[in-house]
């Protein structure tokens, strides 16, 4: 009993990836195709009903594979999917500083065409605002993200030093 018990324990903990580990793997997704589609493989087994971050990771991850699909239908499919799970996952937390980052990052490298880039100075406003209040952790992880990212000049910059 304890064997099975301890089993069915390790399956739901294995399912699910930790938060750091995530992030980290986010901060070099788009520099290969090996690491994007190992990030895509990571969050597989997320569901809409895991911690809501997550899921936001997850939503990138499909806009991010779909990148690498080979048909023009299939691509604009999963980019539509990825771009309404992460949406949707937005809403149901507005106040987010994490997910909002995600959709930035998102956002700034999807080409116009997609017609995906219509949040950008609202989440760098958000950014900007709320960046002061967050944990260590997280105010690290936004630093690093915003001091690479083509959505903030130079003096918009300064904030995180």
């Amino acid at each position: 009993m304890k064997l099975l018990l301890t089993l069915f324990l390790w399956v739901g903990f294995a399912g699910t990836p930790d938060l750091a580990s995530i992030r980290k793997m986010y901060s070099d997704v788009a520099k290969s195709e090996t690491n994007a589609k190992e990030f895509v493989a990571k969050l597989a087994g997320v569901s809409s009903n895991d911690d809501k971050i997550l899921v936001a990771y997850k939503a990138a991850s499909i806009l991010l594979e779909s990148k690498f699909e080979k048909k023009l239908s299939q691509k604009m499919e999963r980019f539509k999917e990825g771009a309404k799970l992460l949406e949707a996952t937005i809403k149901s937390d507005p106040s987010n500083i994490e997910m909002r980052m995600i959709r930035l990052s998102v956002q700034e490298d999807v080409p116009g065409i997609t017609g995906y880039k219509k949040n950008i100075k609202e989440d760098k406003k958000f950014i900007t605002t709320y960046y002061a209040s967050q944990g260590a952790a997280l105010k690290d992880y936004l630093k690093d993200f915003v001091l690479q990212s083509k959505s903030f000049s130079e003096k918009e910059k300064q904030f995180v030093k």
